[in-house]
């Protein structure tokens, strides 16, 4: 499963998106300004092609607030998504074998 420990802070999302990985399954985590509000944007796709080149229609997107919570919340719903379409992911991951 996708852990909180194992994602960089987030003063580093803040600087830049966090990308990662695990078991056929990628994501992002970026900042996302909405008029005066900040929030913690997650998007979620199967391996094995980067973001740009995956199909938008493959992805999955969710908003959190922008904390140290709102992150705690974006790894619960993209291990959600990851258990919620596991076959798809794992056929994903065979693909880079």
């Amino acid at each position: 499963m996708i852990t909180k420990e194992v994602l960089a802070p987030l003063a580093f999302i803040k600087k830049t998106e966090l990308t990662g990985g695990y078991e056929g399954i990628r994501f992002k985590l970026y900042k996302k300004e909405i008029g005066e509000e900040t929030k913690l944007g997650c998007v979620v796709w199967p391996e094995p092609f980067n973001f740009i080149k995956t199909p938008e229609e493959e992805k999955e997107y969710a908003e959190f607030e922008f904390s140290e919570e709102g992150i705690e919340d974006a790894v619960r719903w993209m291990n959600r998504e990851w258990i919620e379409a596991r076959e798809r992911f794992e056929q994903a991951k065979r693909w880079n074998k």
